[in-house]
């Protein structure tokens, strides 16, 4: 079996039905913490059980059968994303996988400012000692993330958020089928891959001309102090946590942490890696 963790969220539906593209439906397995928000995914012949990274009994009947584990990186800040990570590669390895797969990012790296990529590295130590064959997806920064930002941009004209640098934007359906390729195909990606990435870096002054570009509005980039953010974000209603965390990912950027493109994964894909203009542009049609 195929086992997919996460495989409601996101990136791991995307991955799902990429894979029921390529084998049967019933080589395929999903883990999910809700078996009822998978009912499609049951009714279209995909095994799904009950599995959370937080309670690694659970995983034991999840992973039943396995022959590749894909491990969805969990959603989770803090210490215990890493424990959790943890859980799930052991239990991909007790369960006989003869491959674990594991979502990583492209800046993974033990003295990243940005904290998640702490735990991406520390993941990733864990995965190559398991004595499994394993292939850690260094995917490029999900491009979706800009949606939280051009809400404001597109009512008021201003893209205004803290300093940034380049960035390697890049779409979850292009990553989902690198995943599902790296899945079913032997040799398509092993070990620590290259980041996984679109052609282009970008920062906030290149996407603040595309939106100008797509809505035919002006829209300018206002570079605001970081504690000056903050404040606005909270005023705005971001809890004050949720808003130190972004700003990180600012202070990662600025220090070139995102600022790499790579080939890999339109040479896996086999066709060009969808552009931050054609993802802004579908993000403004669903609005």
């Amino acid at each position: 079996m195929l086992i997919v963790t996460g495989a409601t969220g996101h990136l791991g539906s995307l991955i799902v039905n990429r894979l029921l593209e390529r084998v049967p439906a019933d080589r395929i397995a999903v883990s999910v913490r809700d078996v009822s928000k998978a009912a499609d995914l049951a009714e279209r012949g995909v095994r799904v059980r009950a599995g959370d990274f937080t309670e690694p009994d659970s995983l034991k009947h999840a992973f039943e059968g396995a022959e590749r584990v894909l491990v969805v990186s969990a959603a989770i800040r803090g210490g215990g994303a890493l424990t959790a990570n943890s859980a799930a590669i052991d239990a991909a390895r007790e369960a006989g996988a003869q491959r674990i797969l594991y979502t990583s990012h492209q800046a993974a790296s033990p003295t990243s400012l940005f904290p998640p990529q702490k735990v991406h590295a520390a993941t990733e130590e864990h995965l190559k000692q398991q004595g499994v064959p394993y292939t850690a997806l260094r995917n490029g920064f999900y491009a979706s993330t800009l949606g939280s930002y051009i809400g404001a941009a597109l009512e008021t004209g201003t893209l205004a958020v803290p300093q940034d640098g380049p960035v390697s934007w890049t779409a979850h359906e292009d990553l989902a089928e690198a995943a599902a390729s790296a899945l079913t195909e032997d040799g398509a990606l092993e070990g620590i891959t290259p980041p996984l990435t679109a052609r282009h870096t970008l920062d906030f002054a290149d996407v603040a001309e595309i939106l100008s570009r797509i809505t035919g509005r002006t829209i300018t980039r206002v570079v605001m102090d970081d504690n000056e953010w903050i404040s606005a974000a909270v005023a705005g209603g971001m809890p004050r946590p949720a808003a130190e965390f972004s700003l990180t990912m600012f202070a990662a950027s600025r220090n070139g942490e995102f600022n790499a493109t790579n080939p890999t994964l339109e040479a896996t894909i086999g066709h060009p890696a969808k552009t931050v203009h054609e993802v802004l542009e579908a993000a403004l049609r669903s609005r």
